[in-house]
């Protein structure tokens, strides 16, 4: 019997994608690493490290709403290999400049051209999963979706490791470009019924206008892009602070000259709870129902969040934040799920695209905010003081403003799933 966690992968199309997504990713945190490091070694200088990482991480959240309205206006298969294939070329050029010794402003430059190529491609690949797999593993294929980005983090880095060992950065970007190749098999090989695609009519600013009046006006749509604003203004930095908990947080006990080895520590665990989290999911949202399941979620990540802050030691931490990662995943794979059965087929992409851009710009305001904290009253304080504040916040909206959490419950009927998604791949091929 196959656990209803993985069930999503007996649908074709959807194991393809998800294989091949799998590959990819692996190859981009290999990059992530390998380019990060490259420009520290060159430079000397946290700044440009600072720089190289959000070059490709800004376009993400900025350019999420025009993916979004893309991903409606093209033929969403085809304009993913457009954008994969850009990616590739990219990524391919970046490991010709590294092997002729191009400065950091140069990589940078590629970074976020990487970035932008991604960001207007991945509100495609989010707004295509519905179509592969029936309505009712929608929930399994985003929390597997997560489960693939936290294998690619746990894997990524540690092989990007040994070829910067027996190789060099240039062969990093190298092996990055040739990943990209096995998304590009897999969208030639997957089918999928023929969807209407927009020839002509309103312009791209006013077609994420709409979207946008889509959003606010569908009840599960409005709740989900609210909460995951709060959830990503609030809980979210956590991610981002973990090497201020192994390095300043556990000093004394396990940090100090044991910072580098905390912080890889810490930041396996998260991915170990992230994959166990969303391998978890589908079972969990069968017993209780998928809006009591994000509910739940919601109520035990800040619960979560105040153990990781109070916990003994870097082993007790470790613990605390794989717990973290797991009820995080779950806020996450929830939400998203919510947009997809709730979006009309037509404006998927643009409601993921908001949905996206708001975790995507409002993380880093939060981060910036609870890491200036911190830096005033300490680490493991702002910690516990965003658990606290997260779970008044949930506990409020669910006593002041019940219909916020009452519009997860998924749609009386299947409009807001395509046909192909209840259908199956049978059908043309688009």
């Amino acid at each position: 019997m196959v656990l209803s966690s993985l069930r999503p992968l007996r649908s074709r199309n959807f194991a393809l994608i998800w294989s091949a997504a799998l590959v990819s990713n692996i190859g981009t945190w290999m990059q992530t690493v390998a380019l990060g490091y490259l420009v520290t070694a060159g430079t000397r200088n946290p700044l440009w490290t600072g720089a190289v990482a959000a070059a490709a991480f800004v376009p993400n959240g900025l350019l999420a709403p025009v993916g979004g309205a893309l991903a409606d206006r093209f033929d969403r298969r085809r304009w993913l290999i457009v954008t994969t294939v850009a990616e590739a070329v990219l990524a391919l050029g970046m490991a010709g400049l590294a092997a002729d010794g191009a400065g950091p402003g140069t990589l940078t430059a590629v970074a976020f051209a990487g970035g932008v190529a991604s960001a207007i491609g991945f509100p495609t690949y989010q707004a295509m999963l519905p179509d592969l797999v029936p309505r009712q593993d929608v929930l399994g294929a985003v929390s597997l979706s997560s489960a693939q980005f936290n294998l690619g983090r746990v894997i990524g880095p540690a092989l990007a490791g040994v070829v910067l060992v027996v190789g060099s950065a240039a062969w990093v970007f190298a092996a990055n470009a040739a990943s990209f190749a096995a998304v590009v098999v897999a969208l030639v090989l997957v089918r999928l019924r023929r969807r209407e695609t927009v020839r002509s009519g309103p312009g791209i600013v006013r077609r994420m206008a709409e979207g946008a009046r889509l959003a606010a006006a569908i009840p599960g749509c409005r709740s989900a892009i609210v909460l995951i604003s709060v959830v990503a203004l609030v809980g979210s930095p956590f991610i981002g602070l973990i090497p201020a908990v192994a390095v300043v947080g556990l000093h004394g006990a396990q940090g100090g000259s044991h910072g580098a080895g905390a912080t890889s520590v810490l930041v396996t665990g998260q991915g170990i709870g992230a994959v166990a989290g969303a391998l978890a999911i589908a079972p969990v949202a069968a017993a209780l129902g998928r809006r009591r399941m994000v509910t739940a979620a919601l109520v035990a990540f800040p619960g979560a969040l105040v153990l990781y802050g109070i916990a003994p030691g870097l082993w007790g931490t470790a613990a605390a934040i794989v717990v973290v990662g797991g009820c995080y995943i779950g806020v996450l794979s929830g939400l998203n799920t919510v947009i997809q059965l709730h979006a009309p087929e037509a404006a998927r992409g643009r409601i993921l695209g908001l949905y996206m851009m708001a975790l995507g710009t409002i993380y880093p305001i939060g981060l910036l905010v609870q890491g200036a904290v911190a830096g005033a009253v300490g680490i493991r304080l702002v910690t516990v003081a965003s658990g606290v504040a997260l779970l008044v916040v949930v506990a409020a909206v669910g006593l002041g403003r019940p219909r916020i959490l009452q519009a997860l419950d998924d749609p009386a009927g299947p409009a807001g799933v395509g046909d192909a998604a209840v259908g199956g791949p049978a059908g043309a091929v688009a």
